[in-house]
């Protein structure tokens, strides 16, 4: 059977906690390709119902709510967090927010925000201009 209280498994818990983020935080990875930002976020045992993702100007919101299912059993222990969880990101002019995409596979909140066009990397070729004078001219790389 489960022990109900160990001080000592306590003790070790509440170090632990005091190094570690806010627990009300999402924890998130967030990478950049040439084309787009992608975010991952763990969202174990949360139904797509419970997640809201919202952008507001430049302010990209990820909320969640993680709910106790078992009404009614006695607890023996609880170590998975549970309630409210949000994280907040401030998005540069550089990506497109209309282009913005969430999904969920596995476990994981994936968020993919296109780069803009503008702030994509590109060439510039250079040219000669018919009266011997250089020119340049910007264009769009494909990669």
């Amino acid at each position: 059977m489960l022990m109900r209280f160990d001080p000592f498994r306590e003790f070790d818990r509440l170090n632990e906690q005091l190094g570690r983020q806010s627990r009300s935080v999402l924890a998130m990875d967030a990478v950049r390709d040439e084309d787009e930002v992608t975010v991952y976020i763990d969202v174990p045992g949360v139904s797509n119902d419970d997640i809201d993702v919202s952008v507001e100007k430049n302010e990209l919101t990820v909320s969640i709510e993680r709910r106790w299912n078992d009404e009614g059993k006695q607890v023996l222990t609880t170590e998975r967090p549970q309630g409210s969880f949000a994280r907040r990101l401030m998005l540069n002019d550089a990506v497109d927010l209309d282009g913005l995409k969430a999904k969920t596979s596995d476990g994981v909140l994936i968020i993919s925000i296109p780069v803009a066009e503008r702030s994509k990397p590109r060439r510039i070729d250079v040219e000669t201009g018919d009266d011997g004078d250089s020119a340049i001219e910007a264009t769009a790389s494909d990669g």
